[in-house]
């Protein structure tokens, strides 16, 4: 395909935020259709992006049947995840989905099953994978340039859970739509980063998850609703070579914006990747290579060369046309994922260490 037609499910705000914006602004997609069951957002998109009442669906069948969509892409809550992938699947449409990729691991496997036997190309929008500077840690790293991987430190805070900030009880809080709180939506993240990062695999893991605010302000003002997902979620995690990892995940940061600090440390050097430090959204990489350096302490900023700075829905173009890099999430990597999800889940009910499936 040169330009392609894609439907977008679930207009919310990663979607207005990322996905939306990243379509219009790519020269290889063109938004034709959009599905969402709330009026407004099937406005908002008419009005933002000029869709007709035409391809303004309440029904994802429908956008998915639809002639005029050569491709899907999900941003929908966590719990139709897996029903819209998995019929953009059976329809032999490219798609691209928020993470988590499902509730269980159960639906990761048999979605990357289909997928894989309709032959239908996928992306998981892992989104820290297009970060310019984790691009370049993962460079580092293939090209030996910090030896041994040893350690890995790795901590994601945002602050919106706290009390002072009166958050309702969104989805996000409800494990039957969302599967699991700060671990589904930031820790996935963090698993993907550090995985995606040091080329690494996951064999084992160990957490601690807790929930501090139990009830929440329901949306329609009738009362408080009960919050039945983690609001943090600490774990530790051996990987592949002995590799060593711990996890430090929270919605309660505070003063956190989108915070994030990876720390990698090895046998002849050490990386550290940020976002959030010095602005939003800025991220930015130090290393300490060199014995010299290492005596000293000293660790540098390093400038980031133009060819790590890519774009999400550019990639998703890129994969469907043929011309990928490789690096983009896809089905597997998403079904990896939940499966240590998964672990990290099972392991704080029982306080064991659980291996990765």
């Amino acid at each position: 395909m040169s330009v392609i037609r894609v439907g977008s499910v679930g207009i919310g705000g990663i979607s207005r935020g990322v996905h939306l914006p990243g379509i219009e602004k790519s020269p290889d997609l063109q938004l034709v259709a959009v599905c969402d069951i709330d009026p407004d957002a099937l406005r908002y998109a008419r009005e933002t992006y000029g869709i007709d009442e035409a391809h303004c669906f309440t029904d994802y069948h429908d956008l998915i049947n639809c002639p005029d969509v050569d491709a899907v892409d999900i941003s929908t809550p966590n719990n139709v995840h897996y029903e819209v992938a998995l019929a953009a699947a059976e329809a032999g449409k490219p798609y691209a989905v928020e993470k988590p990729l499902t509730l269980t691991s159960e639906e990761a496997d048999h979605l990357a099953k289909v997928t894989k036997e309709k032959g239908v190309k996928s992306m998981v929008c892992f989104s820290y994978r297009f970060k310019a500077s984790a691009r370049y840690a993962k460079d580092l790293i293939d090209r030996g340039m910090i030896g041994k991987v040893y350690h890995v430190d790795m901590q994601y805070y945002q602050a919106w859970g706290l009390p002072f900030f009166e958050t309702p009880l969104r989805w996000r809080f409800q494990k039957e739509l969302t599967g699991s709180g700060a671990l589904g939506d930031l820790g996935s993240h963090a698993l993907d980063l550090v995985r995606f990062v040091t080329g690494k695999e996951y064999k084992r893991l160990v957490s601690h998850t807790g929930t501090f605010v139990h009830e929440r302000q329901k949306l329609d003002g009738s009362g408080m609703g009960k919050v039945d997902v983690d609001d943090f979620s600490n774990y530790m995690a051996e990987m592949e070579d002995g590799a060593a990892c711990t996890f430090r995940i929270t919605r309660f940061g505070y003063g956190r914006g989108n915070y994030q600090t990876m720390e990698i440390y090895g046998s002849e050097g050490a990386i550290q990747y940020e976002l959030d430090h010095v602005a939003p959204d800025t991220d930015e990489i130090s290393i300490c290579i060199g014995r010299a350096n290492a005596e000293a302490h000293v660790f540098s900023k390093l400038p980031i060369p133009k060819k790590y700075k890519v774009d999400q829905m550019q990639s998703f173009a890129d994969l469907i046309n043929g011309k990928g890099d490789g690096m983009a999430a896809d089905i597997f990597d998403g079904q990896i994922n939940q499966h240590a999800v998964d672990a990290v889940l099972q392991s704080g009910e029982t306080g064991v260490w659980v291996d990765v499936k």
